[in-house]
């Protein structure tokens, strides 16, 4: 049964978790977690040997390598991929990027029982990076692209608005400059909870399950901004 590890540094926290699904009995799932703000470079490798060392197992052991692909922190982007793929090219193993949107909505999900779920990171220039979700038996659906805007500009998806909807994530720190109908709509939930290995390592193992495989220089991160800055100057 595979055996994955996943980092991710896209926020002001740090995180690594290995999960081995094993036949027949529970799977094993560690990690290690830090609001470390500044200080990921430090941090993420030590964390990646905890959670091998605490699972008994080395990196030659793994079958492949996720991390927090974004979009979020342009710096600890950078610095996640380039461990991961360090990682993955040291080891000859396929990498995953993992969406930090997907992950947060997941861990909203798992600890807060949510199911239609509005997760929002601080993109910093009065911008969040938003997505909307419906979370139902551990999965997660995705109801909406995930996009860099305004915090105006946020609406509800299109055929969802009847839905209990729960806005997490940093970017919910500016609902006050949101619009009346989204502040009505949508109750606001953690808005500590940051993206984590633990529900990355997770959405990996489903991917890596149906088959998807990506050689560690194809795997990019996402940053939505240069997208956005991309696009308007055509």
């Amino acid at each position: 049964m595979p055996i994955l590890l996943a980092l991710d540094a896209s926020s002001s926290a740090c995180s690594a978790a290995l999960l081995q699904r094993r036949e027949g009995s529970d799977d094993v799932l560690v990690s290690r977690f830090a609001l470390t703000p500044r200080d990921h470079t430090r941090r993420l490798l030590p964390m990646v040997d905890q959670v091998l060392a605490e699972a008994g197992l080395t990196p030659s052991e793994l079958d492949a390598v996720a991390y927090g692909r974004g979009p979020g922190s342009f710096t600890g982007l950078r610095i996640a991929a380039g461990l991961a793929q360090g990682l993955a090219y040291g080891l000859d193993r396929p990498l995953l990027g993992v969406s930090t949107l997907e992950a947060l909505a997941l861990g909203a999900h798992r600890r807060h029982a949510l199911s239609h779920i509005i997760t929002a990171l601080d993109a910093r220039m009065g911008e969040i990076y938003v997505a909307s979700w419906r979370c139902h038996d551990g999965l997660t659906e995705a109801l909406s692209q995930e996009a860099v805007m305004p915090p105006e500009r946020l609406q509800l998806p299109t055929g969802h608005s009847v839905c209990d909807w729960v806005g997490v994530g940093s970017g919910w720190a500016l609902r006050e400059a949101m619009s009346d109908a989204i502040r009505t709509a949508v109750r606001q939930g953690d808005t500590a909870l940051e993206p984590a290995a633990e529900e990355m390592v997770l959405l990996a193992a489903r991917a890596y399950a149906a088959g998807e495989r990506h050689a560690a220089h194809d795997v990019q991160p996402v940053y939505l901004r240069d997208q956005v800055a991309w696009k308007k100057s055509r």
